[in-house]
């Protein structure tokens, strides 16, 4: 039997005396966006969102963050669509969520705790369910006096000694100690990870990732450029588990494609922290395909964010392609590339090394530049023309030839094979004996 959708209200705040920046790297989300943008979360945890409300303000109010007005304005509101969950687009401090649970009498979730649920949702390797949970833990540490009225008295005097103080000292000293078999079995995930890498950079194949703001088109690029079959959803973070897979570019060169998770505005540092195994597959990378979603309204906004992350993770450098996905979708076509990409960056600073492309992951429009691009800007391993002349009878030498080389032509003599080719500098150098010409 079909489960029906919690039914959840959001709730904004919009502080009047905010600065109103206007630069793309202020990230300049209003109230009203920023929600917008906790609807697609909450719809993607599975919530039906039934109503939207904004609360301005000088200030946060400390004890419900909307203060009492807006208070009984949201309990009507509940009342009325028989709410089951408020949704807070702001991190809410555990007193704040204290005094609202027992003020509204439905759950309350704010927007780091919704992101978790997602992540939580969405993980399926074992390193991904460890850093979820490793993340949930750091996110409900300081919020266990809240949970229920048994362990909150914490207080001095008569009367606030005994059971309640010490399940919540039990359930601390539990999660302390699953927070640090978490951490641990993390640092073993990350080991092992350097140790792939380690093989992986011990061959002449060079990563590339895939970054970019959740929901940009990132998985469907990946699956469509190496012919895996990860999980494209259009629900934000539909995959969080980092897949690598390796495919030959028009020089016959191969590279690693690595899919990373999407990057979103505030994103909660628990998860930050917990993702680091994941994030280094960034950093390690020798180029990132930045992939953007043309036809979002907020597409300048995402694409600063994103180079905000880059720049706090060390990948800033890093030579990039914006990759402008999804540009089937755009009223008025692709005639001016290099236009598009300046409405997007902005004043946004990008690495010299960088270069920007349009393309379409549904329709595969523009996939073939999009790789020969790829192949121009690598470093590593870089092709060069060359004539080997090969003994009759070394079939396995121009199998590699054939194999990690584009072959341009072939004649043959009684005992000899001649090949004219762009062969990567690994491939030159194992054949440099049979070498007759540059």
């Amino acid at each position: 039997m079909a489960v029906s959708p919690e039914k959840a209200i959001l709730v904004g705040l919009d502080l009047k005396t905010r600065p109103r920046k206007t630069a793309p790297d202020a990230m300049p989300f209003n109230a009203e966006e920023s929600l917008e943008e906790l609807k697609t979360l909450a719809e993607s945890a599975g919530a039906s969102v039934e109503e939207s409300i904004i609360q301005s303000r000088n200030a946060p109010d400390s004890a419900t963050l909307i203060g009492s007005g807006k208070l009984d304005e949201l309990k009507a509101q509940i009342g009325f669509h028989q709410a089951d969950a408020v949704i807070f687009d702001s991190d809410l401090t555990p007193t704040q969520q204290r005094n609202l649970e027992r003020a509204l009498d439905v759950k309350v979730i704010d927007r780091t705790q919704l992101i978790l649920d997602i992540f939580a949702r969405r993980a399926r390797t074992r390193e991904g369910q460890l850093q979820v949970e490793l993340a949930q833990l750091n996110y409900l540490l300081p919020r266990l006096a809240g949970r229920g009225v048994e362990m909150s008295r914490l207080g001095g005097g008569i009367g606030t000694r005994g059971p309640g103080e010490t399940q919540l000292e039990t359930d601390r000293r539990r999660i302390y100690s699953r927070i640090k078999k978490l951490s641990d079995d993390l640092e073993g995930v990350r080991s092992g990870r350097t140790t792939q890498r380690r093989q992986r950079q011990a061959v002449p194949l060079e990563t590339i990732a895939l970054v970019g703001y959740t929901n940009a088109g990132k998985s469907t690029l990946f699956n469509r450029l190496t012919g895996a079959a990860v999980l494209a959803d259009a629900k934000m973070f539909a995959t969080l588990d980092p897949t690598v897979r390796h495919i030959v570019l028009p020089s016959h060169r191969k590279v690693l494609f690595s899919d990373t998770v999407g990057f979103i505005r505030n994103l909660p540092t628990t998860l930050v922290k917990a993702f680091r195994a994941t994030l280094e597959e960034v950093t390690e990378a020798s180029l990132l395909l930045h992939v953007v979603d043309v036809s979002s309204a907020y597409a300048p906004q995402q694409t600063a964010h994103v180079h905000k992350v880059l720049a706090e993770i060390g990948a800033d450098d890093t030579p990039q392609i914006l990759v402008m996905n999804k540009v089937d979708l755009l009223p008025q076509g692709i005639d001016d590339v290099h236009g598009l990409a300046q409405r997007i960056l902005g004043e946004t600073r990008s690495p010299e090394s960088s270069a920007e492309i349009a393309v379409s992951g549904r329709s595969g429009a523009g996939f073939e530049s999009l790789l020969a691009l790829i192949d121009k800007m690598l470093v590593l391993d870089p092709v060069s023309h060359a004539v080997f002349r090969l003994p009759a009878g070394e079939g396995s030498l121009l199998h590699l030839l054939h194999e990690r080389a584009r072959v341009l032509s072939t004649s043959y003599s009684e005992e000899e094979c001649e090949v004219e080719a762009e062969v990567p500098l690994s491939v030159r150098k194992k054949l440099e004996p049979f070498l007759i010409a540059s």
